[in-house]
């Protein structure tokens, strides 16, 4: 696991600037602790950072095929390399490393842009052919990976493993995306491809990214996407029996490494199951880390210790508190841009604990995308069979008003929530799921943004990225649609990069077993009922795992990887939020309307109301101002002095 940067001449050959490519391959200096190397020639500067996994005395990057003329960067694993440098060389190429990296510049010599259908595994990478004169980006099929570019005023490209290492070039501008503010606000982070700054980009997972200096531009390219074919009929024993057997793969091939390794265990159904397969694939204990709360409501420890003992791992466990606040700047800085998944606190707790004993660790993320764990998919189905029995021309009057009157009951459980069921209803159904996921509603965001802001978005709504994904979908029935939308935006855009930026913060690298590509396709062919059924998310997943695990960990209810923000804010949190909140740097934006911040939070610490994801968006943009945006510019001493 590594970081990798990279600037390219779009005109030609002009000479790359050797001081500016090491800032920014250093400002991720995180990513790969273990050593660092760049790659200088006309027109083209690669740099790498390099935590070091597989072939640690021979995988060292930039890396080159035999003559030179090939060089790569590499950010991840690919899995089946060794089956890869077989097939290769059969057809000649001569392999001077036991690296998986080496296997990228033989793979583009073989097979060019589609080089990337034959990788299995998680990556992101940026390969120079001389000889063509090409540069070819691209990023796993799910975006584990991520990767960021910009194209400067001068014509130059940048890439990098995160925003900050494009941060790090005077060229590009920090200048706000408006558009990227409303989707932060709906969603809680910056969906792809956009990000916050207008002139940067992420590279959408499944895409690749070609550049030949002095052609007409980035060819941008989707290599993969999820398909939802159907399978060939079989019993539920039948697709029980094979789910675990592609999972234990996927498991196994994820246990090669040359450093210790260990896996997350929260004692959820995912993470349970990756720990119970690793147990019975390794002759050793597993390590397993964990992190609780002193909060019962939000502690899932003693199910995590249930997993560990029935498996017998070496179980460790850190207990997170409300003294964790003064993490917040320190994630905004790690983000790069606002992301207001609050589990990324306790995330980077845990991956800090798992670095204190191995250097790769397995996953369960994904399961709940793939096998329909969520209960917002329950209640979405249900309030599609009652979206069919009206049209929408009906429906949008009759419950909009229904919508309006009805108060709101943050404090009462979901099915008595009849004014978020009514607002649903009277949408079509991207906008209904939309309104369900987002942190702050159409109606806040638009009571929350300044006249000024209102204006720069044009009409702008952040339902359109799922609008987007939506006209995309090959899915055919609506729990199927509303995964793929989710492995669309929310999967890469908060899970993934939650943890890719808490594990690489500490030199940790992590592996996500159900977000094997092969896997995830074999699930999306799977019938809707197998996924959920009678209000059971994972329904064939559970059943299957049931010689694996108890009852009790598989029939509980869900809590999640969550905090109790509500009390910490009407509590330990309350002075230093209204601080951060009222204070000069969300004012001097203008972006804001002043006086709605104070309704929302004289609402939720009075408890007449719950604010509490809205007033943590606004709590992690604070952050980001202060911590990302307010920092001086690359050169900007030198420059004022010249």
């Amino acid at each position: 696991m590594c970081g990798i940067v990279g600037i390219i001449d779009m005109q030609g050959g002009r000479e790359i600037d050797a001081a500016q490519l090491r800032r920014m391959n250093d400002s991720q200096r995180h990513r790969g602790p273990d050593a660092g190397g760049v790659h200088l020639e006309p027109g083209v500067g690669l740099g790498h950072r390099r935590l070091s996994i597989i072939d640690l005395a021979g995988g060292q990057q930039p890396l080159f095929n035999e003559d030179g003329s090939v060089v790569v960067v590499f950010n991840g694993e690919i899995y089946n390399f060794q089956e890869l440098v077989r097939e290769l060389s059969l057809f000649g190429h001569q392999f001077r490393t036991h690296s998986d990296t080496e296997v990228i510049v033989h793979a583009w010599e073989q097979w060019g842009e589609r080089c990337v259908e034959r990788f299995r595994g998680m990556f992101a990478f940026g390969l120079w052919d001389r000889k063509q004169r090409t540069l070819f980006l691209a990023r796993d099929r799910l975006g584990i990976k991520p990767l960021y570019y910009a194209v400067t005023g001068e014509a130059h490209l940048l890439f990098g493993s995160e925003l900050k290492s494009l941060l790090a070039h005077p060229g590009l501008a920090r200048e706000l995306d408006p558009l990227a503010v409303e989707d932060y606000f709906a969603y809680g982070y910056v969906p792809e491809p956009r990000t916050i700054f207008r002139g940067a980009l992420k590279l959408a997972p499944g895409h690749s990214l070609t550049v030949r200096p002095g052609a007409a531009g980035p060819v941008l390219k989707q290599y993969w996407d999820l398909p939802f074919a159907p399978h060939a009929p079989m019993s539920e024993a039948a697709a029980a029996d094979e789910l675990i057997a592609r999972l234990r793969e996927a498991v196994e091939i994820r246990l090669v490494a040359e450093v210790p390794l260990g896996a997350f265990l929260s004692g959820g159904v995912d993470s349970s199951a990756v720990v119970a397969l690793m147990a019975g694939a390794l002759d050793q204990p597993v390590n397993t880390c964990s992190i609780s709360f002193g909060d019962p409501a939000f502690n899932e420890s003693a199910y995590a210790d249930m997993v560990a003992a029935r498996y017998h791992t070496r179980h460790h466990a850190l207990q997170v508190e409300q003294d964790d606040f003064a993490l917040i700047d320190q994630l905004a800085g790690l983000y790069d841009e606002p992301f207001a998944d609050s589990s990324a606190l306790p995330t980077y707790r845990v991956c800090q604990l798992a670095r204190q004993r191995v250097t790769v660790a397995l996953s369960g993320d994904g399961g709940d995308e793939n096998l329909a764990g969520y209960r917002r998919y329950r209640w979405h189905l249900h309030e599609e069979r009652l979206r069919a029995m009206l049209p929408l021309g009906l429906r949008r009057p009759l419950f909009g008003l229904l919508g309006q009157a009805y108060p709101k009951a943050d404090w009462a459980p979901r099915f008595l929530r009849a004014k978020t069921t009514f607002e649903a209803l009277a949408r079509d159904s991207v906008a209904a799921y939309f309104h369900g996921v987002s942190l702050l509603s159409d109606g806040q965001r638009a009571r929350l943004f300044s006249a000024s802001l209102t204006h720069s978005l044009n009409g702008y709504r952040a339902v359109e990225v799922l609008r987007r994904h939506a006209l995309a979908s090959p899915a055919t029935d609506a729990l199927s649609r509303i995964q793929y939308l989710d492995m669309k935006t929310y999967l890469p855009g908060d899970i993934l990069t939650k943890v890719d930026r808490a594990s690489m913060a500490h030199g940790l690298e992590v592996r996500v077993p159900l977000l094997d590509h092969r896997l995830v396709e074999w699930i999306s062919g799977l019938p809707s009922e197998l996924k959920l059924r009678g209000g059971v998310g994972k329904y064939i997943f559970k059943k299957a795992l049931r010689p694996y695990l108890p009852d009790e960990i598989l029939y509980r209810g869900k809590m999640g990887f969550s905090l109790p923000l509500a009390q910490w804010f009407r509590g330990p949190l309350r002075e230093r939020l209204r601080q951060r909140l009222l204070g000069p740097t969300l004012a001097e934006t203008g972006m804001f309307n002043q006086a709605f911040l104070r309704e929302l939070l004289e609402q939720h610490q009075s408890g007449r109301r719950d604010h509490s994801a809205a007033l943590w968006s606004l709590l992690m943009f604070e952050a980001f101002l202060r911590q990302v945006l307010a920092q001086p510019l690359p050169d900007a001493g030198q420059r004022r002095a010249a």
